[in-house]
């Protein structure tokens, strides 16, 4: 075990995966130093181990505090039994004893084998989740690999690697079963020690920015830009899009040609309505498309961020949604606070002036 045969196998190591002989040694050290105390029922003190590959040599140090009793605790030694090792030892020293383990070969052997093969592991993770490190916030195609009580366990790319989607990041209603292939969004790359891993998520709104991108040409190009989204994973996304170039057709763009490009997008969320918002500078103007598919025949500013837009009567149940999920969505998008009444109740309330000064649709 303790020749030069082991020591250049480590150098050969740090050359083929690229882990420093160091790194392996400290652990190699502080893992041989705690196979002694287990194997010894930990009553042996501070051991300390000295691995030096330029003489190929593992040594045990074993340490020691003097004190003044007779009856010493572990980690401690009686006076009168450290100045028979050392004639001037005294009270609060710490001796260091060398000494050989019992049975150190097999020891030795089987922590050498497990330090390595854990530090392999380990470095090859890391490795891994640091060409990952540049993926967050992408779009990336996985293979179901394990559905628990709660978590979903992704491979993504080539399976070199594990991503894993909280109950959170699952859109309700969706079922993930082994075998199936699907399109994630990259949260979060963890990496360091143990807990070093890949947070994923069907549920977030990047994951529809980045469908998009991918469907829509003139979004990765830049002439058509995502403003802002909202959604409400499984139900419906509001998107707010526009173009500087004037001849471009932004909603037409992400629309596509009969419908090509948003259905695709609908198609991988499993059905999700979304609703494609032309922006606009004019807050009030925003907020009125905000609310599609009702039409609005005013919106007016209330406070800094609140406004209260009036809609047909017929049209207030759909500009307010099942549960309130359309105005809730129209509100997240545009950032404001928007009270949708119908235009009976504005009447009714006084509000007819609102039709003066607000934007009409």
């Amino acid at each position: 075990m303790v020749n030069k045969d082991f020591f250049a196998a480590l150098a050969d190591l740090e050359r083929e995966k690229g882990i420093s002989e160091q790194v392996f040694i400290e652990a190699l050290s502080n893992a041989l130093a705690s196979a002694y105390k287990k194997q010894s029922d930990g009553g042996v003190g501070n051991v300390e181990v000295r691995i030096s590959p330029e003489k190929s040599s593992i040594r045990f140090f074993l340490s020691r505090t003097v004190v003044d009793s007779e009856e010493p605790l572990d980690g401690e030694i009686s006076l009168e039994e450290a100045q028979e090792i050392k004639k001037n030892a005294k009270v609060g020293d710490v001796l260091s004893e060398e000494f050989v383990p019992k049975d150190f070969s097999r020891i030795a052997a089987q922590t050498a084998k497990q330090v390595i093969l854990q530090k392999i592991h380990e470095t090859e993770r890391d490795n891994t989740l640091s060409e990952f490190s540049d993926k967050e916030g992408e779009l990336m195609s996985g293979l179901v690999r394990k559905v628990d009580m709660k978590n979903v366990y992704i491979e993504l790319g080539k399976g070199q690697i594990e991503g894993l989607m909280l109950p959170q990041d699952q859109v309700p209603g969706e079922k993930y079963l082994p075998g199936d292939r699907i399109k994630v969004f990259v949260k979060r790359v963890k990496s360091g020690g143990r807990n070093a891993q890949v947070l994923v998520s069907r549920s977030a709104s990047g994951l529809v920015r980045r469908l998009f991108e991918e469907e829509v040409p003139e979004i990765k190009q830049g002439l058509v830009t995502i403003k802002s989204i909202s959604r409400e994973a499984g139900h419906r996304t509001k998107m707010a899009i526009c173009s500087e170039d004037s001849r471009i057709d932004a909603v037409g763009a992400c629309v596509g040609n009969k419908g090509a490009r948003v259905n695709a997008v609908v198609q991988e969320l499993g059905g999700e309505k979304i609703d494609i918002i032309p922006y606009s500078e004019n807050p009030l103007e925003f907020i009125a498309k905000a609310l599609s598919p009702a039409s609005v025949i005013s919106v007016t500013q209330l406070t800094e961020k609140s406004a209260v837009a009036v809609v047909p009567d017929e049209k207030l149940s759909l500009a307010i949604g099942r549960d309130g999920q359309n105005a809730r969505l129209a509100a997240r998008l545009t950032g404001w606070k928007i009270d949708v009444k119908s235009e009976s109740a504005a009447q009714k309330l006084n509000l007819g002036e609102y039709a003066d000064h607000g934007t009409e649709e």
